[in-house]
């Protein structure tokens, strides 16, 4: 991994570059942004911002287009005959786009191409990143694989799958912070400085994700062992699902993906 390139460093491509600029501290990262000059503070010998893409393919064997869907495709027809399948790996990261239709922007036969969708706690190495393939003549599954380890934990899904992974993995972010801000908001009620809570709840919640990860248990064994009978727990949890806790946690889950679909 000696050069990587990010087109479009925007909140999600920016984490993956600050995620594998701690991973690869000897590596050569390239991002590019129509307004880099706002990102030169983050910049160093190793670290190089430009608003010229075709610079950025032509350096790097590994290419993650984070661009927005509505641009992406447009972006690869114009800039196919900058793209070398006997060199370069494709990884998109734009949401809703199929590979096959990367594809055919590019107007290749075989090129090594990905699709992956991370999310922003890259920034911490603590993504959790969806991966599909559709050709790969370089044969750098390993590879891509290496790289998004770097980051966090990864899953290869049939791309179908993709745009679930996309709501559960990406927008799953959001869902969980903005359940920790009510938690946040419901300590302060009962007593707590917001800084107090915003440090018990973060942990708290980190706790939670560790158990199910290292004990390899369903949520409700965990939650079996803290609901006593009678006790304080059960009836806080009760009168969340009374209010609609859980459906509404589904339901949005559930809209999130239709809008995708759409």
């Amino acid at each position: 991994m000696e050069k990587i390139g990010i087109i479009g460093c925007g909140n999600l491509g920016l984490s993956l570059l600050k995620g594998f600029r701690k991973q690869y501290p000897h590596a050569q990262l390239f991002g590019t942004r129509r307004n880099s000059f706002e990102l030169t503070d983050l910049g160093d010998a190793k670290t190089h911002f430009t608003a010229n893409n075709e610079e950025v393919i032509k350096q790097c064997d590994y290419l993650i287009i984070a661009l927005k869907p509505y641009t992406i495709l447009s972006f690869l027809e114009e800039h196919k005959d900058f793209f070398d399948p006997k060199r370069h790996t494709i990884i998109s990261v734009a949401t809703g786009i199929t590979l096959k239709e990367i594809k055919e922007a590019l107007k290749v036969d075989e090129i090594s191409l990905y699709r992956g969708m991370p999310n922003t706690a890259a920034d911490v190495q603590e993504s959790m990143t969806a991966l599909s393939g559709l050709t790969d003549p370089l044969n750098r599954k390993k590879e891509v694989t290496e790289l998004f380890q770097a980051i966090g934990d990864i899953v290869w899904i049939d791309e179908q799958l993709m745009e679930s992974a996309t709501i559960l993995g990406a927008c799953g972010i959001a869902y969980v912070l903005r359940f920790i801000r009510a938690m946040i908001q419901g300590g302060i009620e009962v007593g707590f400085d917001a800084k107090t809570a915003n440090k018990i709840v973060s942990q708290t919640v980190k706790g939670a994700a560790q158990l199910l990860i290292q004990n390899g248990l369903h949520p409700e064994a965990e939650i079996d062992k803290v609901t006593t009978p009678k006790g304080c727990t059960i009836v806080g949890l009760n009168e969340m699902e009374h209010s609609g806790f859980s459906s509404a946690l589904i339901k949005g889950i559930v809209t999130s993906y239709q809008k995708i679909e759409r």
